[in-house]
């Protein structure tokens, strides 16, 4: 599973978010119950900036670590995700896509 970020959702992270400028920044995607999701029914994607116990996949762009925890990669299922910024509703959005290979 990979996880991408756009640049301009980049740039909303690092507006949205404090970061310090020392150590090491992390972002995390889980699954929580309720809202709107597209690949679990009754579940959707939240994001939290705190520090990894046990990270099931990740990327790391301009410093900043993307991840999901081991016990939360069940919601994905197999689906890569794409974090990406939309102008119109000036908010961060996921977009899922089935895994290759």
């Amino acid at each position: 599973m990979n996880i991408t970020i756009t640049k301009p959702a980049l740039q909303w992270f690092k507006e949205e978010f404090s970061f310090p400028a020392e150590g090491e920044n992390y972002i995390r995607l889980f699954a929580r119950y309720g809202g709107c999701g597209s690949i679990q029914s009754g579940f959707s994607l939240g994001i939290t900036q705190e520090p990894p116990a046990q990270i099931g996949a990740q990327t790391t762009v301009d410093g900043i670590i993307f991840y999901i925890e081991e016990a939360d990669i069940w919601y994905f299922n197999d689906h890569d995700v794409t974090i990406k910024y939309s102008r119109k509703l000036d908010e961060i959005e996921f977009v899922h896509q089935k895994s290759e290979g």
